[in-house]
């Protein structure tokens, strides 16, 4: 059995048949569990995510209640025992499947892996992601975010998925791919103007494919975007970058 969670949530059966789960409930009980596969979720996070607008005087029976629903599920989903899955441990619950067969922690690895490699090995780093990247179908976690847990999850996953976008960019500048990258880097800008990563990045772009100006302009954008914002001054890497592409130092080629 696998879990996306990496836009609306769905089970994937051993035929690659796509399961979504109706109720709330259930979708909110998978998903914290998912999010941290094989380590025991506390009973009470549980509880809280689950009634934390609403809170009930039976609501450990009430989780209980809902595992057994869970556990019935999966069995159908996966041909295995439902209490092999979902787990009793202690004060919690585990969800006992590989982190591998969740598409969360799929990507991480991946995006990991690229990371790692991005300096040496470019084209590589590019390939694995990109796959990272392929992963995703919408915002995580789209149909599971009334509690505080999981917009945190969600939140800390966007957050990787953006740091995957900025290396897969730094990917393709390194093996020369510029012209590719810079309207996806405007539009990347233009949603994240605080990250000036893209700022630098979207600079060399627009350097490197002659266009001079435009990439002193992004600066000018970005010191003003941080003084008015959070009356910040840009980081030395891109006042270096700035000074380099006004020299037109031949290290920027």
């Amino acid at each position: 059995m696998r879990i996306d969670i990496l836009g609306t949530l769905s089970l994937i059966d051993m035929n690659g048949r796509k399961i979504n789960i109706g109720s709330r409930k259930l979708r909110t009980l998978v998903a914290l569990l998912a999010l941290s596969p094989r380590t025991p979720v506390p009973i009470d996070d549980l509880v809280d995510e689950l009634w934390a607008e609403r809170p009930i005087s039976n609501a450990r029976n009430a989780l209980q209640a809902n595992v057994a629903r869970l556990r019935k599920l999966v069995e159908i989903v996966s041909g295995r025992p439902g209490d092999e899955l979902i787990r009793t441990s202690g004060a919690g619950y585990i969800l006992d499947i590989p982190p591998a067969d969740v598409d969360a922690h799929e990507f991480v690895a991946l995006a990991d892996d690229g990371a790692k490699i991005l300096e040496e090995r470019p084209e590589e780093a590019a390939d694995l992601l990109n796959r990272a990247l392929r992963l995703w179908r919408g915002p995580a976690l789209a149909d599971v975010l009334d509690g505080v847990r999981c917009q945190s999850g969600a939140g800390h996953l966007e957050e990787r998925r953006l740091a995957a976008r900025e290396d897969l960019v730094a990917a393709r500048l390194a093996t020369g791919r510029e012209r590719d990258v810079v309207c996806e880097l405007r539009q990347l800008v233009a949603e994240h103007p605080e990250r000036e990563r893209l700022s630098e990045q979207l600079m060399l772009a627009l350097y490197r494919t002659g266009r001079q100006t435009e990439a002193l302009n992004v600066f000018h954008y970005l010191r003003n975007w941080l003084d008015d914002e959070l009356g910040l001054q840009p980081n030395r890497a891109i006042c270096f970058l700035y000074q380099a592409i006004l020299s037109q130092d031949t290290v920027l080629g």
